[in-house]
């Protein structure tokens, strides 16, 4: 492991805070928060009005002194005092007086793979401010192959694909260690914002920012393969006349028009496989690929992965939560170090 597995196990909270949604592990509690990386505040007082799922159905709807904003980017907390309260609000009282009563309280969290020094930094600031005396960090990649039950210590090739909102990481691990890794900045967010582009230029219609992942729309049944139905029909604004207005919608052109994010998902697993050494891709053949991630979800994407790249593809059995259960699981310490100690002369 990249961190001590005896020094996580001294943590006593884990979190991972991505550009979609925030989780928090406890301790002997597990998973206590699950919520939106969102917050609502009235720009008059700079009180907090909500936080969570509240605050995300309030985008776009709320009068002129509410903003709604989100304090992770791109898997990088933007803004640390903003990032802080809003985990206080989502923790509760009852549970950060349960945190503020361990001595010298330590926190662990997943960090971006190769994110730079100045994200790390905010991500430490943040939890220091909530009372963490120590802060750990953990690759998301070595995290995720953890939380979906990958054999990361042993000598042999694990394939893991992070699909986050704002990014997609890919990378092979051995002997607790990741061997190659790449981090793509396309991720669920730029194949949605390539959907509403579609029907904006095509069909001239605006799709609401509260239109539920409009992917799910568009790529319902099938997915992303061409079996799936021929059209949908689509809810939104017309663009020249700003009345509502539905349009059946041709599955096969969406498909086309997520191509080019995709596409860019490809070229990195591509690029990973070539800087893999060739022992480690033998064992990929036949293990494959494990897809974690809330957007691992999009229909049909394991199976064009599997078609592009000719090995295997699974999807995690709970894939939006893998990173914080595998830092869950090296907290409660249910993972066995690989020992390699010098042999005797």
């Amino acid at each position: 492991m990249t961190v001590s597995l005896e020094l996580l196990r001294r943590c006593h909270f884990a979190v991972d805070m991505g550009a979609a949604r925030t989780r928090v592990y406890v301790k002997g509690a597990g998973l206590v928060v699950d919520q939106p990386s969102v917050v609502a505040v009235n720009t008059r007082t700079g009180g907090l009005i909500a936080v969570g799922e509240f605050a995300e159905k309030m985008t776009g709807k709320t009068p002129g002194y509410i903003r709604v904003q989100r304090p992770v980017s791109g898997g990088t907390i933007v803004d640390i005092e903003m990032a802080q309260r809003m985990l206080r609000h989502l923790l509760g009282d009852k549970m950060r007086r349960t945190l503020r009563r361990k001595p010298r309280l330590r926190a662990a969290a997943c960090t971006p793979h190769d994110a730079d020094p100045l994200a790390q930094r905010a991500t430490i600031e943040t939890l220091v401010g909530l009372g963490a005396r120590r802060v750990e960090l953990v690759d998301t990649l070595i995290a995720a192959a953890v939380g979906c039950g990958l054999p990361v210590e042993r000598p042999e090739a694990t394939m893991v694909m992070v699909c986050g909102a704002a990014a997609t990481q890919v990378a092979v691990l051995s002997l607790g260690s990741i061997v190659t890794a790449e981090r793509i900045p396309v991720g669920g967010e730029a194949v949605d914002h390539a959907i509403v582009q579609h029907l904006r230029h095509h069909h001239e219609l605006m799709l609401p920012s509260q239109a539920v992942r409009p992917l799910q729309l568009a790529l319902s049944g099938n997915g992303l393969t061409p079996h799936g139905p021929a059209s949908t029909e689509i809810h939104g604004r017309d663009v020249a006349t700003g009345l509502a207005r539905s349009v059946h919608v041709d599955t096969a052109a969406v498909r086309d028009a997520i191509q080019t994010p995709l596409t860019a998902v490809l070229d990195g697993i591509g690029k990973v496989l070539r800087d893999c050494p060739p022992d480690l891709v033998a064992d990929l053949a036949d293990r494959g690929i494990m897809m974690v991630g809330g957007s691992a979800l999009l229909p049909g994407l394991d199976q064009m992965l599997r078609q592009a790249t000719g090995i295997p593809v699974h999807i995690a059995e709970r894939p939006d939560v893998c990173a914080v259960q595998g830092l869950g699981a090296m907290l409660e310490g249910r993972i066995d170090p690989l020992l390699l100690d010098p042999l005797a002369a």
